[in-house]
């Protein structure tokens, strides 16, 4: 353990930026969410009346768990309940970052040979995880404790903590799995969709026993502002413990830089189909892009099979319905329950578009690039074929998102003719405001490639500013900042051709300025 306080310094030097504003939009959200729902519905009457149409949509209980109380604090807390998710996401990330991707560079064997301990790096990456998660968690419960009752209030906060250091650990162990950064981040994310599915169909089926076997749902079990219960905080320590425990057994039986997993070996001599930029981008991006469109599949399908019933529900409530038509528009409720959900999966499309741009300043930092740079492969065309991907690569995962949800639609309402085509182009719809991130990620890696996580940072507050702020009537300067709130609302909205050419547009101009900045600097 010797030199994990340095280590730890370290990490809160690099995460300067990004680690405060991961911390700070996540746990603001609950309080945003208690404020909208309390501007919309100001008496019991209302509050009741929309939990009793939230519990008769399985879409709702899908994308958020179980609606426990009617209540403004546990109504706001509930529309929130895909934040620890997020919450979960950042937490694995960060420790593989901190642990696999140290040792894929080689500065973990630099730092190995000075004063530091084996076990230092995966300490101090975990504590630096699971403070921020502690941080978060005292944010939830101290913003709701002043106005709502203290005991509901701890439990939010310990939903979103434990629920983050619980998948801090997982990362933990698939940081122990596997040679490369890329691979453990499959084995975490794969990890965290399981656990999202098993809560999702425990809660949505009568196999609810599933819901035990996910993280994420014991921290819903938890009850905030609903009958609190603390027993299963027994679960997240138990689970904790037993993650960390296997984390520092793996570490301590393997070689710095080797996995546990042994790598499967190449042929002697490439195949034709690798000569050239494009196709090593191909080779580099194929697993990200395929695991994006099968997750996006599965989504998208259990979405469009519940929109039937979500339509039911919506028509028997125009509280809920004004709501959605804030959010999105159009008039008929199967339309707008699509409209806001595709939104969703635009913004987190946005996620993938930034992952596979920044695949190039992963090539770069880990000195992969300057290799190739040196034969007579050009600049441009060694970024092109990564910028390919940032670019089509959501263009496909979006697609696969439009026909999934069309394609159970229309099996369910016994049309698939009409809606096919609709929830598709709805969905190709959100590739311009995508793009624009594509292209922010990629010119910060050309212009200034050690802020190029930033573009991150921008997605976040893009996220608050264009996704909550209408519901807290924000000023029209701040929404007008995402690009989502320039979109037009499909399937049932009016489609407007000039944000969507001037949003495209920037993202190429963001883009050609990244490669122009490329060609002009130094690599490394």
């Amino acid at each position: 353990m010797t030199g994990t306080r340095a280590l730890v310094r370290l990490i809160l030097r690099r995460d300067r930026v990004i680690l405060p504003i991961w911390v700070l939009l996540l746990a603001i959200m609950p309080v945003t969410q208690i404020s909208a729902i309390g501007g919309l519905y100001s008496t019991d009457a209302e509050l009741q009346a929309f939990a009793a149409s939230m519990r008769a949509t399985p879409a709702f209980f899908a994308l958020y768990g179980p609606l426990l109380d009617w209540h403004v604090a546990a109504l706001g807390v509930w529309r929130a309940g895909f934040v620890p998710v997020i919450l979960g996401l950042a937490s694995l990330l960060t420790v593989i970052r901190h642990t696999r991707a140290e040792e894929e560079s080689g500065r973990r064997e630099l730092l190995g040979s000075t004063v530091l301990g084996r076990h230092a790096p995966l300490s101090a990456a975990l504590i630096v995880v699971a403070s921020a998660n502690v941080i978060a968690g005292l944010i939830v419960a101290g913003s709701l404790a002043g106005t709502y009752p203290v005991a509901g209030a701890l439990a939010a906060g310990l939903d979103y903590a434990l629920v983050g250091i619980a998948f801090a650990a997982i990362g933990a162990v698939a940081a122990q799995l596997t040679e490369s950064a890329s691979g453990a981040r499959v084995i975490g994310l794969s990890a965290l969709g399981l656990a999202f599915l098993l809560r999702m169909a425990g809660d949505t089926t009568d196999a609810s026993w599933l819901s035990w076997l996910s993280p994420i749902a014991w921290g819903q079990k938890l009850r905030p502002f609903a009958d609190e219960e603390w027993w299963p905080l027994a679960l997240f320590a138990a689970f904790i413990a037993v993650a960390c425990y296997a984390a520092y057994a793996l570490a301590a039986r393997r070689d710095v830089a080797a996995g546990l997993l042994p790598p499967r070996p190449g042929p002697a001599q490439a195949a034709p189909s690798l000569a050239g930029p494009l196709a090593l981008a191909w080779r580099l991006h194929r697993g990200l892009l395929l695991a994006w469109c099968a997750g996006f599949a599965v989504f998208g399908a259990v979405i469009g099979s519940a929109a039937n019933a979500a339509s039911s529900a919506l028509r028997q409530n125009a509280q809920i319905t004004e709501m959605l038509n804030r959010l999105g528009g159009g008039t008929d409720p199967a339309d707008l329950f699509i409209a806001v959900l595709i939104g969703i999966f635009g913004i987190a499309v946005s996620g993938y578009a930034i992952q596979a741009a920044l695949r190039l300043r992963t090539e770069e930092s880990l000195a992969r690039a300057e290799p190739l740079l040196a034969t007579a492969v050009s600049r441009v065309g060694w970024a092109a074929g990564h910028t390919l991907f940032a670019m089509l690569g959501p263009a496909v995962v979006l697609a696969v998102t439009g026909l999934a949800v069309g394609l159970s639609y229309g099996a369910a309402s016994g049309d698939i003719a009409a809606h096919l085509p609709a929830t598709l182009g709805a969905a190709l719809a959100q590739l311009p405001a995508v793009w624009t991130f594509s292209g922010l990620a990629l010119a910060l890696f050309g212009l200034l490639p050690r802020l190029a996580a930033a573009a991150w940072a921008v997605l976040a507050l893009f996220l608050l500013f264009g996704q909550v702020g209408a519901l807290l009537e924000l000023p029209q300067v701040l929404l007008d900042l995402s690009p989502f709130s320039h979109l037009p609302t499909l399937p049932g909205g009016e489609v407007s051709a000039t944000p969507l050419v001037a949003m495209t547009a920037i993202a190429a101009a963001l883009t050609i300025a990244g490669l122009y900045g490329f060609r002009r600097r130094d690599v490394g």
